[in-house]
C-alpha cells in the first residue's frame, strides 16, 4: 500500500492511504541502518510504501520504504549536532511567520531558514503577523525588512490573524498545495491556521510574560486537509535554526542577490570575503546588498551557530 505521512510522534506515524483511511504505522528497524543521519528518518509529508499486519483485533502498519522526495526542509538537530532533523517533506510552499516583538524574529534566523529553503528548492513567503498590535516603531521595522527581502524576490505579506487581515491572500497562495507554517514559538502559527480554517480549532497559548517567548502548543508536526483544496503542515516552534553543512563556494548561491552578482566577480569561485574585484562586496559598499544579509552569510560561512536552546523539535529523536 502507498500513503502520505500525516503525523509523526517520533516512534509512531499516522499514514493516510490512497483510499483516505488513516493507519497507525511503525518503521522497520533497517531504516536506522541505511546511513540516514536524520533524527527522524520518516517525516510528515513523506510518501511511503507500507504493509498492514494483524495484531490481535488491531491492524498495525509497517512502513517498508520511502518514495523519493521532491524536496524537504531540514535543520541541524541541536542536541545531536552531527544529525539533522527533517521538518517536512514534499512541500510546495513555506510560510515563515515573523513577529517584531513578543517574540522578536531576528534577521539571522530568517536568513538561515531562507538559505535552507533555497538549497532544497522550496518557495518561501515571509508573513509578518500581529500587525494590529504594532506601534510606529514596529511598523517601521516591518517596512525596513520588506525593503530587504522583497527586492531579492521574496513575497512579503502583512497579516493579522485576530482581525482577519490578508487571510485571503494566504489562502489563495495555498490552494492546490502542501504548505508549511513555520517560525518561533509564539509568532501565532496556530492562531493563523485557525483563522484560515476555523474548524481545525488548534490549541493556542499566550506569550510568557517572564521570557517574552511563546509557549509550545504544537509538540509534533502534523498535516491537515483543508476545505479549499489545500493541505497544511503545522510545526512546533523553532527557537534556533542550524544550517546543515554546505560547501563554502556554494553558500552564496543560496543568497539570490549574491548569486545574481556572481558572474561579475573576478574569480568564478569567489566567496566574497577577501578576493579582489568582488561584485558582492562592491554592491555592499554601495548599499545595494543589505549588511544584515552579508553578516548572516559570514556567520554561516564561518560555522557560527545561533544561540540554541532545547526546543520541541529535539524531543523527536526516537
Amino acid at each position: 500500500m502507498t500513503g502520505v505521512v500525516y503525523k509523526s510522534t517520533g516512534s509512531w506515524y499516522w499514514v493516510k492511504s490512497e483510499d483516505g483511511r488513516l493507519h497507525q504505522c511503525r518503521i522497520k528497524g533497517k531504516f536506522r541502518l541505511k546511513g540516514i543521519k536524520s533524527t527522524n528518518p520518516v517525516a510528515v509529508g513523506d510518501r511511503v510504501h507500507f504493509d498492514l499486519e494483524k495484531k490481535g483485533d488491531d491492524e498495525v502498519g509497517i512502513i517498508t520504504s520511502i518514495i523519493d522526495r521532491d524536496n524537504y526542509i531540514v535543520r541541524k538537530s541541536v542536541n545531536l549536532s552531527k544529525q539533522t532533523h527533517i521538518i517536512a517533506a514534499n512541500v510546495d510552499i513555506v510560510f515563515l511567520l515573523i513577529t517584531i516583538n513578543n517574540p522578536p524574529t531576528f534577521t539571522t534566523f530568517i536568513d538561515r531558514f531562507l538559505v535552507t529553503a533555497e538549497a532544497y528548492s522550496v518557495e518561501t513567503v515571509l508573513v509578518f503577523n500581529k500587525i494590529d498590535t504594532y506601534e510606529i516603531e514596529e511598523r517601521a521595522e516591518i517596512l525596513y525588512l520588506r525593503d530587504i527581502y522583497e527586492p531579492i524576490g521574496y513575497t512579503c505579506i502583512e497579516v493579522s490573524a485576530t482581525e482577519g487581515k490578508n487571510i485571503d491572500k494566504i489562502k489563495e497562495l495555498m490552494k492546490g498545495k502542501i504548505s508549511v507554517f513555520a517560525g518561533h514559538s509564539g509568532v501565532g502559527k496556530s492562531t493563523l491556521v485557525n483563522a484560515i480554517e476555523p474548524s481545525l480549532d488548534l490549541k493556542t497559548k499566550e506569550i510568557s510574560d517572564q521570557h517574552k517567548q511563546g509557549q509550545h502548543t504544537t509538540t509534533f508536526a502534523e498535516m491537515f486537509d483543508l476545505s479549499f483544496d489545500a493541505r497544511i503542515i503545522d510545526t512546533p516552534g523553532i527557537k534556533g535554526f542550524g544550517v546543515v553543512d554546505m560547501e563554502k563556494d556554494e553558500l552564496g548561491d543560496y543568497f539570490p542577490e549574491f548569486f545574481a552578482l556572481k558572474s561579475e566577480c573576478k574569480f568564478n569561485n569567489c566567496i566574497h570575503i577577501k578576493e579582489p574585484q568582488c561584485a558582492v562586496k562592491d554592491a555592499l559598499e554601495h548599499e545595494e546588498v543589505a549588511w544584515s544579509r552579508y553578516k548572516s552569510y559570514l556567520q554561516i560561512l564561518e560555522g557560527e551557530e545561533e544561540n540554541f536552546r532545547t526546543d520541541n523539535w529535539d524531543n523527536e529523536e526516537e
